[in-house]
């Protein structure tokens, strides 16, 4: 079953399941577009922490990680060092992964190095041309791709520029939660 239908009647991707944070998500943030430099650091960020994990872990944690990365403020971020390298590891709250910090803390320094606005421009450029207003969603989640030649594309031009943590299938998870790409199921109520 792809789509189920939720306690308040309405239906929705199966993989929201009978979690309120999820559901919460789905209907109010995934798929949304996403601009600003900020915010979508941020979804770089916590895309690269969540590799390997499930999604809710990080969205459980995600009040935490905002805290603990100075509300993922790219030029407060760029200037952590070891010290707070080693603070991060020690924080329960986040996922503690040594490379995965380090990475968020290059990143943010990348980040504070382009020009205001640079960072969502390059972004949104990889947004594929047929995802805005055709309505065409897929009919199960066999049709959701986890790698598309866009993700590709943006992934290789972001390592190019020496981000981390930004591997094909991670950028293309990335362009679903902002919005660049809406892989709601036909039959889900954001999908209508």
């Amino acid at each position: 079953m792809d789509v189920i239908t939720g306690p308040d009647g309405r239906a929705r991707c199966a993989w929201v399941g009978e979690d309120p944070e999820y559901r919460r998500y789905h209907d109010q943030e995934w798929g949304v577009a996403l601009h600003g430099d900020r915010a979508l650091f941020e979804k770089m960020s916590l895309e690269g922490f969540q590799a390997g994990l499930s999604w809710i872990t990080i969205l459980r944690k995600r009040p935490r990680f905002r805290e603990a990365f100075a509300g993922f403020d790219p030029l407060r971020v760029a200037a952590f060092g070891q010290t707070d390298v080693e603070r991060l590891m020690a924080d329960a709250g986040i996922v503690r992964n040594r490379s995965k910090i380090e990475a968020t803390i290059a990143n943010a320094a990348l980040v504070a190095d382009m020009a205001d606005g640079e960072l969502d421009r390059l972004i949104w450029s990889f947004a594929p041309s047929d995802s805005a207003g055709l309505g065409v969603h897929p009919a199960s989640m066999e049709d959701v791709p986890a790698v598309t030649p866009e993700s590709t594309a943006l992934s290789k031009e972001l390592r190019r520029r020496g981000f981390r943590f930004v591997g094909p299938t991670t950028v293309y998870a990335l362009m679903q939660s902002a919005g660049m790409v809406d892989d709601h199921l036909a039959g889900c109520w954001r999908a209508e």
